[in-house]
């Protein structure tokens, strides 16, 4: 194989990683049994792809070619290490794959479902369930889930490596609960996939504003939880994700800088997404058992019936966030709200809001936070108060445009 058809077949091989590795582990996780492992054998079947299929033998299906070969790679490799032991080998041959078995589609996607439902199981305590999910179902590194939880990589893996132990060790189902016991698990999940979202609409840290691989995870993962539990909750999280998704393009400029939602040209806005959306909203809202996705959900229909930034009905929006904020008292939900009243209401009322979340010592380490508080102040022409906020948002920003739409704000500011 030339170098050329070489680099194209490791370039393919890179992208399969990225697509289809957290699919292929959640499979391997139910066919193995074993957290670990599964990933020894799918890290495993990936050394093999690139050495054989740089020989020119790329499969037809290589999503379940890389199961085929992982499985038999894990067989194989605990033969091993129990030298042929009978037990080991009556295991082995529950699990011995024959290279032409097809892996279907169906049970793949079944899968990351199942793995959701097993990482927040209850008798795994809830920063466990949301790291864990975060790290075996979705990919993120360690370092990733320990900024968005605010606490060192170290502390993180730990939290993980228990969380896998008490799976194990309890012998925790990998599979979706029986339908009586679905509602009680369903926050969790809810929760976890809305997280997973978050880390693709804005991308934690990185040279990109999203990462479109995990917020369309996301939305596929609602789907199937919407045909499994068609329940508020579930329409008001699917309505959420598809209104915000559907802004993805005009959220950042051809050359990668962000575009703020009151300068996106929303000629770009997806609108189909936004009608489906919006028909969600309206299922959820009126079946009056809906909670703080759906309320989310409704604020992001409101943006996006607005034609243009002018036009966005303020009084409805802060309407919204009053009752959000009685069914979730969340400090990111009460700077969101500043933001709205700053436009309502004019930027010194925001800003009070805002002022008052410091004051009561929340928030200090959100880099929004204080991104918020800067342009409030700017537009108030406080330009020390708002050069001193851009400072402290730059020092708190971990992703790349954000940081370069910060530095420009703040060389805007007048001397």
């Amino acid at each position: 194989m030339s170098e050329s058809a070489s680099d194209d077949v490791r370039s393919r091989i890179d992208a399969l990683y990225r697509s289809e590795s957290r699919r292929v582990l959640a499979t391997l996780i139910r066919l193995l049994g074993d957290f670990d492992r599964a990933e020894e054998a799918m890290h495993d079947a990936f050394s093999v792809a690139v050495e054989r299929w740089q020989a020119g033998d790329v499969p037809a299906n290589p999503r379940a070619w890389l199961i085929s070969t992982a499985r038999f790679r894990a067989i194989d490799a605990t033969r091993r290490a129990v030298r042929l032991d009978a037990a080991a080998d009556d295991v082995a041959e529950q699990l011995h794959p024959l290279r032409e078995t097809v892996v279907d589609d169906d049970d793949v996607a079944d899968d990351r479902l199942r793995l959701i439902f097993t990482c927040c199981h209850p008798a795994l305590a809830h920063e466990s369930q949301i790291a864990l999910t975060l790290r075996e179902v979705c990919g993120l590194t360690t370092e990733e889930i320990a900024r968005a939880f605010l606490t060192a990589p170290s502390a993180l893996a730990q939290r993980i490596v228990r969380a896998k132990a008490k799976i194990r060790d309890a012998r925790i189902p990998y599979q979706i609960p029986a339908l009586p016991e679905l509602p009680q698990r369903l926050d969790a999940v809810l929760h976890v996939i809305y997280l997973v979202f978050n880390e693709g609409y804005l991308a934690s840290a990185g040279a990109t504003l999203t990462r479109h691989d995990l917020s369309a995870e996301a939305i596929r993962l609602g789907r199937l939880l919407q045909e499994l539990l068609p329940e508020p909750e579930v329409d008001g999280l699917l309505a959420l994700m598809l209104l915000h998704e559907s802004r993805r393009l005009a959220r950042t400029s051809d050359a990668g800088e962000l575009v703020l939602l009151d300068q996106q040209d929303r000629g770009r806005w997806n609108r189909a997404m936004i009608a489906e959306g919006a028909s969600f909203v309206q299922r959820a809202l009126q079946s009056r058992r809906f909670g703080p996705y759906t309320l989310q959900a409704a604020i992001a229909a409101v943006h996006a019936e607005a034609g243009t930034a002018a036009d966005t009905d303020w009084r409805q929006i802060v309407g919204l966030y009053d009752v959000l904020l009685r069914a979730d008292d969340s400090p990111v939900i009460a700077l969101n709200r500043a933001a709205a009243l700053a436009m309502r209401d004019g930027p010194a009322a925001g800003l009070t809001v805002i002022d008052r979340l410091f004051e009561n010592g929340l928030l200090h380490d959100y880099h929004l936070a204080h991104a918020a508080r800067a342009d409030l102040c700017r537009r108030l022409e406080r330009f020390d108060d708002a050069r001193t906020s851009y400072v402290t948002a730059l020092s708190l920003a971990k992703q790349e445009p954000e940081r370069r739409f910060l530095q420009r704000r703040l060389a805007e500011l007048p001397s």
